[in-house]
């Protein structure tokens, strides 16, 4: 009898996966534990291993498809077998019941297959996605549902709302001949070609004739223009899953919060001192020790001092976060990660520098899990390692702050009455202004600076 390969939950806040690419084709032979797929989570791919031996017989869900977790992906089972019809995705997990009736073993992976009420989901909306739509004056409707049985999700909205911000309001626009008018609600795309108006109509009634050598409206151009030369002048890149999440956090989270940021300089004499004097004990150890963990160290002392900052914020409340979840950003060559060292004020300094080595590089090779990236509280962006002196980063969402690390140099400055030459960075500290006043933030970002000065 076949088995039914499910799409997994890859985390305890994933619903969905993106088919990255199937590593097999229907006809494939396969070992338990080989590589079926890859499965695209937000910013993670995810290798799906194959729960048993035999042969592939279907594939149901194809490369960029988006599924829900538990919905049916594959078929492997026996050479030859007869497995009727060509299976349809199963949007619900309700399937495993209908793999145990049937008789078919359901894919080990189904357990972590959604439980789904049986009701119209569509017609659903939470307190969230209410509020926002009652907000901004959204007709539900008009909003694509992607979760589950169609349901419109926050997501959704924030997507919608991006979407009309960037198409802006309709433009109020002269009265124009008929050529010059859009078609089919295209500003851009010419209307049917015109014709002379009557011979009847008087000569004040006929329009203007068109200038010979008009030229075609610039957004009306083919995706890449070619030169006189037969050369490209623009390239299409398509954006990546990775790239276009990236996006979408980062203009839901610019709309969101009221961002503001306050820059502070540090002298690293002291963090730098004690680097240099057990740095060669940490390698001994096979711990690689980077200027990060001393930053992340310092942002816990300072968010156990002023606990507002360690929060998220709704409209009703400031949520305080009693663990310290800090999210270091990893520059992975095509976009950024973020991946969390979990309960970070229960780690040492040492713990720290392995723990971030670690994630920073399953970061890069893309091994990371989809519940390594979720439940920040605060978040540090190092933007320093490629030489920029300061930033003002977006915030993390839900968090209410990020800090931003420039690079470290030595410069001249003034210490009591004498000029001296200290290694010196800028931090900037961007915040929530619906959570956070100035006085607040410029108090947190202090005691970061004093902890990083104070270095012991």
């Amino acid at each position: 009898m076949a088995t039914k390969i499910l799409m997994p939950q890859l985390g305890e806040s994933v619903v969905e996966g993106t088919v990255s690419r199937w590593r097999v084709q229907v006809g494939d032979q396969v070992k338990q534990y080989d590589v079926l797929l890859e499965v695209s989570t937000d910013k993670v791919d995810t290798e799906i291993p194959s729960p048993v031996a035999g042969t592939v017989l279907s594939i149901v869900a194809a490369d960029g498809e988006t599924v829900k977790a538990g919905a049916l992906i594959a078929l492997i089972g026996q050479p030859g077998e007869d497995i009727g019809a060509a299976p349809a995705p199963a949007p619900q997990a309700a399937d495993r019941a209908a793999t145990s009736a049937d008789g078919a073993p359901p894919c080990v992976f189904s357990e972590n297959a959604l439980a789904v009420a049986a009701l119209d989901e569509s017609r659903r909306l939470s307190p969230v996605v209410a509020k926002m739509a009652t907000e901004h004056g959204i007709d539900i409707a008009q909003v694509p549902g992607t979760g589950l049985g169609g349901r419109v999700t926050k997501k959704d909205v924030l997507t919608y709302l991006e979407r009309r911000d960037l198409a802006g309001p309709a433009p109020v626009l002269p009265t124009l001949m008929p050529w010059e008018m859009p078609g089919s609600g295209d500003l851009f795309k010419p209307a049917a070609p015109w014709s002379a108006p009557a011979a009847s109509a008087t000569a004040s009634e006929r329009p203007a004739p068109m200038p010979p050598a008009a030229a075609a409206p610039v957004a009306s151009r083919p995706p890449a223009a070619v030169s006189r030369a037969g050369m490209a002048d623009e390239e299409i890149m398509p954006l990546s899953a990775m790239r276009r999440s990236i996006a979408r956090h980062m203009v839901a989270s610019k709309f969101t919060a009221p961002h503001v940021t306050t820059v502070f300089e540090a002298d690293l004499s002291q963090v730098v001192a004690h680097r240099n004097a057990v740095k060669a004990d940490y390698e001994r150890l096979g711990v690689k020790l980077t200027f990060t963990p001393y930053f992340v160290q310092a942002v816990v002392a300072a968010l156990k001092a002023h606990p507002q900052v360690n929060a998220s914020f709704s409209e009703e409340a400031l949520i305080l976060k009693k663990r310290v979840h800090i999210g270091v950003a990893v520059d992975i060559g095509d976009g950024l990660l973020v991946p969390v060292v979990k309960d970070a004020d229960d780690l040492t300094l040492k713990g720290l520098a392995r723990t971030i080595a670690d994630l920073a590089e399953r970061a890069r090779t893309r091994k990371l899990t989809p519940d390594e990236l979720a439940g920040s509280t605060f978040t540090i962006t190092n933007h320093g390692v490629s030489g920029s002196l300061f930033a003002m980063p977006i915030i993390n969402q839900p968090n209410v702050g990020i800090l931003g690390v420039g690079a470290i140099q030595k410069r001249v400055v003034v210490v009591g009455d004498a000029i001296a030459i200290r290694p010196m960075c800028y931090l900037s500290f961007t915040f929530d202004h619906r959570a956070l006043d100035g006085a607040l933030a410029d108090h947190f970002a202090a005691a970061v600076v004093k902890h990083l000065e104070t270095w012991r």
